[in-house]
Order: structure tokens, then C-alpha cells, then sequence
């Protein structure tokens, strides 16, 4: 049968219909199966259509040239395939059964947070799945030749229907890929083109989080239809031959995905959220699915990339907050207290690239040059909406819900991805191991896809996002495996314009210049999915030659406009050419030629690699050249002088760093990466890298294991895993706590009990982690709720009275207090998986081991706990410990749409947010990357 099983709606759609309440169970089967019988006859027809199916057992095509020998494995929840259809939808939502294959990845991931301590060579793959080459003939579910061609072939296995991709044309094989894409992603690569243009509302309805959206991406990235056609153009040229082929590539994509539009609307399997949103008539099949262009996929690239692949900004709040730290302790001393705060370069970071070499890039010139700090209270954020009309009527449930659902995706580049990767020196085969993978969320569907691509000039499996499948983007070839971690260096940088004339004039090189208004309305209709009433609002932006204006402030008096300028903005195409390469096996044959591949990438990621005798790392970007004294820290003057080397407005191109100058390395003993510091001297464009940073979760496990030797995948596992159950907080920071409160004997009884309970937990191993699998109650639980509640009081109290509130409240801005897993505040939101990227543990880590009189490199400029007294210090703790161990659950944990109350397993509980119509369960909370590889290749070409 044809593969007819889409299935997503975006978070407004987890009830599609608003049932009577006088339906019942048997009214409702019956409304299902009136609704089922045309679209069964339907796909039926639809069989014919798509020529070249068989049935299961089916010989898949020979597997290409493999050297993993069996050891390789991935795995990307919930489930490959993420289209439903209108009764599917309806099925899940009434019963909870799920389309097949959309949640068969979910139980394997969920299982290795207990199942990890057991872990054998032998059981990897009952937590992955097997990422090797091809089929075997006994596990082939479905064979396609779509669009009725012969130059290409769509193999699905029976276990995880992950799309095997075989081509003997360079067209077909493109062609397939976009066949394959659109029939696992179909509505959520139609709802990103319209988020990345921001129109989603009139897409998809007027919904809170469908506004916040569009906002959110088109603020940054305010394209035009010409924008978007340019950057395709440019790539190309600059790009050459392997330019050309890419554009030929994507065009074969595209015919692919529309190929797979007019088969699914003709056999009436399309996703079910076209009828939810009022796209089709169920009955009628009236309506129409747009087919995609090219440019749909820059818009697309512009949202992955604004999410994953951008490194640096907030000058303006360093501003706002170096002020307030001047406010208070004068020039000279404020400054050097907002720089400790900062970490931009503290020599406790843990490093990826450790091995002593330095790369200095964006780091504090010793006297800096064209800064332009606000005056203190003008800054006010850009007006980005205009001329609303209607009204959102949407439930308090469904907006909370949504709202989270924003806040996980478009805080998502803020936790990302990790890797481990150790050199066969130090394995028991010899040969190197890699555990590593991004953190892209938890979303249903998934924003990822898994998928085979076999054809002239490509050769890879793994993972790519929706809507730009292509080529892999994060996996293995036939000697080598790839992945990436969010590496976030400073690439965007502020300019303060001076005004001229009025408020949409500034001075360009002393001219005075027009502002470019680009502007758009968007209008919606009510949905049947989410009630909102019909409406509309129009979007403004303004761009200057230094990029889109985000701020309006004085400077010595003067108005200003803050801009933002990135290195990638018009420029979210161009590493088309890199991801080419890598799929490449007639390019990619080594470390030095991987290295070559990912420095095509102009987003900011650190890149790793694996095969069968060495290991590489490399950190891309396209990192602007800086004038001389310009702090990449703060708002610049807007003046010739302060302009990156060589930027030419009209192309938003400048010099860059060359590549020698970005963190790498080849064949070091091991690589850790979770969002950490790169190497020595390569400032953190992110608060809160430092002293104690998640890195060091996988540092400490991983050397180790190195230092002991005969690694083994399962043993890197382990330690993945595990790093990944710790409370950062618990583990690293805990101790010394409870050092400076057993200075003295504790006679309070309540904070004696609390400080067993913390002691015990620490003993124990500071995870939180299940009693027994399933169980949805923590071991230790009363020391995890009491370090929940008590880490916001402590640093709160140990602070805020040396820094004053007024800085204490800017700093926090700049960097929140805490991200445990149930931090609903956190930059992440609530049950997205990832934590403790973000928070104060490094602060409060120097500043108690400067009160306990230990040497703090890179320590705060003052002790703020107690004021440096030991004594006082310990009061503080202890009266903040009591406050916390008094807190009842549903206190510490207040509930959500997803939890009541109280429930401790389930505030940390990861859940993936609707983005379609289908739900699925919530999972025990483990930190560790969305999709994740396990290899260990046994020979190379």
C-alpha cells in the first residue's frame, strides 16, 4: 500500500474539533467511519497512482559500500513518520491509537534512563535502532517507485518505515528524497514556510502562539519574496559547479514533494490538518495544498538557522547592565564587577578543544573603541505590531499551552546538543567511538527526520529537518559519521545609527539616509481547531544598511536606532554547498577533507567527526573581522571606523576569520561538547560559561574513562546517559554547600533533616532518576524537591544584598537564575528536556569557595555570601534551606496543562509539543540530545 500516513496540526489543534458533549463513543465511531469510507476508497485509487509499490518482502536494493560493520545505531523520537490523516487525527484524539510508525522511537529513547546501568554491547540496539546501510530483504515493509519513475526506489523497513532512498539518476535520487520528505512531514514543512515568511496566522489561524511565532522569526528576518530569490541566486554564483548542482538538486526536491501534494489530494490521504485549518473539504476534497517553490525553502533555512545556527547578540542588555553595575560601584569598579559576572573568557571553563592551543576571537580589547551605551533609561524595544483587529477565543488551557509551545521552540537555540567522541588510542578495539547528536526539542511531529539517500554522488543516513532533507545533515557515510553541536559564537553585533531629519532617517557615512520600511498584514480566518475569531495585525520593520532596527535610545543625548546585524542575514542559503559535501564520498575521505566540507558552513556550530582511525573537530561560522578596539560585548558607534573589515551593505558581506583562526583539531585523546567553551581564549558570546558549566558532566565522565582505558560504545553510552540523569546543581555545587553548613554542627532539626537528605543524595550520585522503570516517582525525592525550592532563595539571598537589587534584577536579564527541569521560567521552558545549560552555579560556586578560603582563578571580585563570613555565610544558607524544606510539592511544583499539581515526575517529564494534530505521552526527563548516533566504524575505504 502506499505510505499515506501523515499526521500534525500545530499546539491550537490538540482538540480538532470541539465535540458536542452529547456525542458519544458509538456517534463518534460512526462520524469516523463516514469520514473513513470515501478516503479508504480514495487511497485505494491512490495505489494505482503511485506506481511501483509491492508488498512487504520485497528485496530492497544491495546496501552501498558500508564500514561500520554493524555498529552503527541512531535513534530520533517520537516516531518517523509525522503525517495523519483527518480520521487518524480523530482516532488519536478520541482513543489515543497512533498512526504507524509515529511514536515507535519513543519507548527505546525513553527506556535508557534506567535501562543505561545495564548496558552491554549487545542491548545498544534495544535503545537505538540499526543505522546501517539498506534493508535486508526480510525487513522490507514497502517498496515505492514514486511519481511512477524508474530511476529511483523508496524502501521503508517494518520496524521504524525510515525511508531507504535509491536513485541511479542524480534527479531521481533528489527527487525521491522530496517524495519521501512530504510523505513524512508534509504539514510541518507547509507550516515552517509560512512561520519563515511570517504568515503562519493566515495559514493556520489566528492562535496566540501562531502570532508569537511569526513575530518571533520575522522580527529578525524580515524577507521579501525578492530577499528570498536573491539569496538563492547568490549562493548559486558563489558556489560554482557544486552551486549549479545544488540548485538542480533542490529543483528534483521540490518536484518531488509537490509529486507526492497531487498524489495525496488526488487519493485523499493528505495530513488532516488541511481540513482543521480550512484548506479542504473533507467530503468534497475542495480546497487546494499550494505546491512548494524554491524560495520556500530559504524561508525555511531561515528559521532553522535563527533557532540553531546564530550565535551572539544582546548588546543592548550587557549595556543596560554594565549601567546599573556603574550605577552602583562607579566606573572603574562597576566595570570589572559586570565583567567577573560575564565569564566571557574564565579560565575554569571546560574546553572542547583542550589541548593548550589558543584561538582568540571576540575577546575584551584592552581599550575599546566606538562604544554607544545608552542613556540610562532610553532604550525602548522596536514596534513591531501595527493595526490589530479581532480577538483570540481561545480557552486559558489552550493559550497556556500554546504559549509553552512557543517558548520551547523559539528558546530552543538557547539548549542544545551534545558529543562524545574518544580516539582509538584509548578504545578497546582501536578504533574511535562517537556517542553524539543535536537537541532540537521534543515536538510531535518531530522537527528532524530520519532517512537513507543513496545515489550518484551521495551516500549517507541519518537526520535532516523537515523541508530541507536533501542531503543528510547529521549522520554517516560509508567510513564516516558527522554530527554537530550549537556552538553560538558572537556573530551579530549592534550598531547604533544616529538619527537625522526624524525618526526613519539616520547617517549613513554622513549622509543622511531613508530607512527601507518592509511591512506586511496578515489576516485570519476563525479554525474549526482552535475558535479564534477572524483578524488581522500588520508587521513593521525597518532596515538600515546595518541591519533591521530592534532598539530606540539616546546616546550622549542623541536619538539612536539599535540595529542588528548577523552574518548570516541573506546569507541562509549559502551552507547548501558544506551539507553537499558531507554526503559526498568522493569528497569526504578524512578528517582534513571533513574539515574543508563544514567550513563552507557559515552557521555557528561545532562540528565532529568520526571513522575508523581518527577523530576531528572543527568550529564553523562565518566570524566577522572586527575593527580594531570594538567590543563585541556591547552597542557600536555606527561610524565607518567601527564597521567589520571590508563590509559591503549591499551584499551584507565582510572580511571573516579564516579558518586556521576557528577552534580545531584533529585526532585529540577525546572531544566533549554540550554547548561549552570551544577552546582557550574564544569568548563565550553566552552568560554563564563558567566554573561550573553541564559541559562538566560529560568532562569528568568521559576523562575517566579515557584515563582508565578499552572504551567501549556501551561504556560511552553510559556515560552520555548518565550526565545526563545528573542535577548539575547537585553534583557540582551541592558539596561545597554543604561544606559551609557543617562548619558548625546544624541543631535546627529541620535543616539537620534536610541536610541528611541533600548529604544522602549527594552520596547517592545527585541524579533524578526513577526508583524502577515506570514507576514516575524519583529515588531521593524529597532532596530534589528541596533543592528545587531552595536554589532561587539561596542565590536570591546571597546576592542580592552586596549587588543591590536594581543590578541584581539586570543580571538576572541577562542570565536566569536557574534551568532545573522543572523550571517552567527557565530559557527553555517547561518539559523541552534540556536544562541546566543556563543558571547561576558558577557564581555561586566561586563565591562559597572563596568563603571556604580556597584560590578561585577567575574568581568574582568580591565574597557576596554572608559578606565573606564564613559565620554569616552559613546563616544565610541554613534560614534559606529551612524556608525550602518547608515548601510542600505543589508549592515547589504548581502544575501546567500537562501536570497537576504536586507531581514531581511529571513537571520534569518531557513532553513533545503538538505542531499537528496527533499527542503523545509524556517521557521521564533525561538531558541528552533529540536525535543521537552510537558508531564505531571497523574499516575505511
Amino acid at each position: 500500500m502506499p505510505r499515506r500516513t501523515p499526521r500534525t496540526t500545530l499546539d491550537r489543534l490538540r482538540t480538532p474539533r470541539r465535540f458536542p458533549k452529547f456525542l458519544t463513543a458509538a456517534s463518534l465511531c460512526a462520524l469516523i467511519a463516514g469520514l473513513l469510507s470515501p478516503l479508504s476508497q480514495a487511497a485505494a485509487a491512490g495505489t494505482s497512482a503511485e506506481a511501483g509499490t509491492a508488498a512487504a518482502g520485497t528485496s530492497a536494493s544491495a546496501a552501498a559500500n558500508d564500514h561500520c560493520g554493524g555498529q552503527c545505531s541512531d535513534i530520533l523520537p517520537p516516531g518517523q513518520n509525522g503525517n495523519a490523516t483527518l480520521v487518524e487525527i480523530l482516532l488519536n484524539q478520541a482513543f489515543g491509537t497512533q498512526p504507524a510508525h509515529a511514536e515507535d522511537q519513543l519507548a527505546p529513547y525513553a527506556n535508557l534512563a534506567t535501562g543505561h546501568p545495564t548496558l552491554t554491547e549487545a542491548k545498544i540496539n534495544d535503545f537505538f535502532n540499526d543505522a546501517s546501510f539498506g534493508v535486508p530483504s526480510d525487513q522490507v515493509a514497502s517498496t515505492t517507485k514514486p511519481g511512477g519513475r524508474n530511476d529511483v526506489t523508496i524502501v521503508r523497513d517494518k520496524k521504524t518505515g525510515v525511508p531507504h532512498i535509491t536513485g541511479t539518476t542524480r534527479y531521481g535520487t533528489e527527487y525521491g528524497a522530496g517524495y519521501a520528505a512530504a510523505q513524512d512531514r508534509l504539514w510541518l514543512m507547509d507550516v515552517f514556510r509560512h512561520v519563515g515568511r511570517g504568515r503562519l496566522t493566515p495559514f493556520a489561524g489566528g492562535a496566540p502562539s501562531n502570532q508569537g511565532l511569526e513575530q518571533e522569526f520575522w522580527r529578525n528576518a524580515p524577507y521579501t519574496e525578492a530577499d528570498l530569490q536573491a539569496q538563492i541566486d547568490s549562493a548559486v554564483a558563489k558556489g560554482g559547479a557544486r552551486g549549479q548542482q545544488a540548485l538542480a538538486d533542490v529543483n528534483a526536491y521540490i518536484d518531488g514533494i509537490n509529486a507526492y501534494i497531487d498524489a495525496s489530494d488526488s487519493g485523499r490521504y493528505f495530513p488532516g490538518e488541511y481540513v482543521l485549518t480550512g484548506h479542504k473539504d473533507s467530503i468534497t476534497n475542495a480546497g487546494t495544498i499550494e505546491h512548494f517553490k524554491v524560495t520556500d525553502l530559504v524561508a525555511l533555512a531561515s528559521v532553522i538557522g535563527a533557532l540553531f545556527g546564530s550565535g551572539g547578540g544582546g548588546e543592548v542588555s550587557n549595556a543596560i547592565s554594565l549601567l546599573a553595575a556603574q550605577s552602583k560601584y562607579g566606573v572603574t569598579e562597576g566595570t570589572e564587577v559586570w565583567e567577573s559576572f560575564r565569564e566571557r573568557n574564565d579560565p575554569e571553563a571546560v574546553l572542547t578543544a583542550h589541548n593548550g592551543e589558543s584561538f582568540p576571537y571576540a575577546t575584551k580589547p584592552d581599550s575599546p573603541q566606538g562604544a554607544a551605551l545608552p542613556d540610562a533609561g532610553s532604550v525602548t524595544q522596536e514596534q513591531l505590531v501595527y493595526d490589530r483587529t479581532g480577538s483570540a477565543a481561545t480557552s486559558t488551557a489552550t493559550k497556556a499551552s500554546t504559549s509553552a509551545a512557543k517558548a520551547s521552540l523559539t528558546s530552543a537555540k538557547r539548549g542544545m546538543s551534545n558529543a562524545l567522541v574518544v580516539s582509538g588510542k584509548h578504545t578497546a578495539s582501536g578504533h574511535p567511538i562517537a556517542v553524539f547528536g543535536p537537541q532540537t526539542g521534543y515536538f510531535a511531529p518531530q522537527l528532524l527526520m530520519l532517512q537513507e539517500i543513496q545515489g550518484p554522488g551521495l551516500s549517507a543516513r541519518g537526520a535532516s529537518f523537515a523541508g530541507l532533507s536533501m542531503y543528510v545533515e547529521l549522520g554517516r557515510g560509508q567510513d564516516y559519521s558527522w554530527s554537530a553541536t550549537t556552538s553560538g559564537q558572537d556573530v551579530i553585533d549592534t550598531y547604533a545609527v544616529e538619527l537625522c531629519r526624524d525618526d526613519y532617517h539616520y547617517l549613513y557615512h554622513g549622509t543622511c539616509t531613508a530607512m527601507e520600511k518592509v511591512e506586511q498584514t496578515n489576516s485570519w480566518k476563525p479554525t474549526v481547531a482552535d475558535g479564534t475569531a477572524a483578524g488581522s495585525y500588520r508587521m513593521q520593520v525597518y532596515r538600515t544598511k546595518y541591519g533591521p532596527v530592534a532598539y530606540r535610545a539616546t546616546v550622549d543625548g542623541k536619538k539612536v536606532a539599535y540595529t542588528t546585524l548577523r552574518s548570516s542575514f541573506m546569507h541562509e542559503t549559502d551552507s547548501i554547498i558544506g551539507f553537499q559535501m558531507l554526503n559526498d564520498p568522493d569528497y569526504v575521505k578524512s578528517p582534513e577533507t571533513f574539515q574543508k566540507a563544514v567550513q563552507h558552513i557559515n552557521y555557528t556550530f561545532n562540528w565532529f567527526y568520526a571513522d575508523s582511525t581518527h577523530t576531528a573537530y572543527y568550529n564553523s561560522g562565518d566570524n566577522p573581522v572586527r575593527a580594531t578596539g570594538v567590543d563585541a560585548d556591547f552597542p557600536v558607534r555606527a561610524q565607518a571606523a567601527y564597521e567589520w573589515k571590508n563590509y559591503d551593505p549591499a551584499t551584507n558581506t565582510a572580511d571573516y576569520t579564516p579558518a586556521s583562526e576557528h577552534p580545531n583539531s584533529i585526532d585529540q585523546d577525546y572531544y566533549i561538547s554540550w554547548n561549552n567553551k570551544q577552546a582557550k581564549d574564544y569568548a563565550a558570546a553566552s552568560w554563564g560559561v563558567g566554573s561550573v558549566h553541564r559541559g562538566n558532566l560529560l568532562e569528568d565522565r568521559v576523562k575517566k574513562l579515557v584515563a582508565a582505558g578499552g572504551v567501549t560504545r556501551s561504556a560511552l553510552v553510559k556515560a552520555m546517559a548518565d550526565a545526563g540523569l545528573a542535577d548539575l546543581r547537585a553534583e557540582d555545587v551541592l558539596p561545597d554547600l554543604l561544606k559551609v553548613i557543617n562548619s558548625s554542627t546544624v541543631t535546627d532539626p529541620t535543616a539537620a533533616a534536610a541536610v541528611s537528605k541533600l548529604s544522602a543524595w549527594v552520596t547517592a550520585g545527585a541524579r533524578r532518576t526513577e526508583t524502577s522503570a515506570g514507576s514516575k516517582t524519583y529515588a531521593n525525592a524529597d532532596a530534589i524537591r528541596i533543592l528545587d525550592a531552595w536554589w532561587s532563595l539561596l542565590v536570591k539571598a546571597e546576592f542580592e544584598p552586596g549587588l543591590g537589587s536594581d543590578l541584581y534584577t539586570a543580571i538576572t536579564s541577562n542570565l536566569p537564575v536557574d534551568e532545573s527541569p522543572s523550571a517552567a521560567h527557565g530559557p527553555t521552558g517547561s518539559h523541552a528536556g534540556s536544562s541546566f545549560q543556563y543558571g547561576w552555579w558558577s557564581y555561586v560556586d566561586k563565591d562559597i569557595r572563596a568563603v571556604l578560603g580556597e584560590s578561585v582563578p577567575g574568581g568574582l571580585p568580591q565574597k557576596y555570601c554572608g559578606g565573606g563570613s564564613l559565620g554569616a555565610c552559613r546563616e544565610i544558607l541554613i534560614s534559606t534551606l529551612k524556608e525550602a524544606a518547608g515548601k510542600t510539592a505543589s508549592q515547589v511544583y504548581p502544575g501546567d496543562d500537562v501536570c497537576s499539581a504536586g507531581d514531581q515526575w511529571c513537571a520534569d517529564s518531557i513532553s513533545h509539543r503538538a505542531l499537528g494534530g496527533i499527542k503523545h505521552y509524556n517521557i521521564s526527563w533525561q538531558n541528552r540530545p533529540t536525535y543521537q548516533q552510537v558508531v564505531e566504524f571497523t574499516s575505511h575505504r
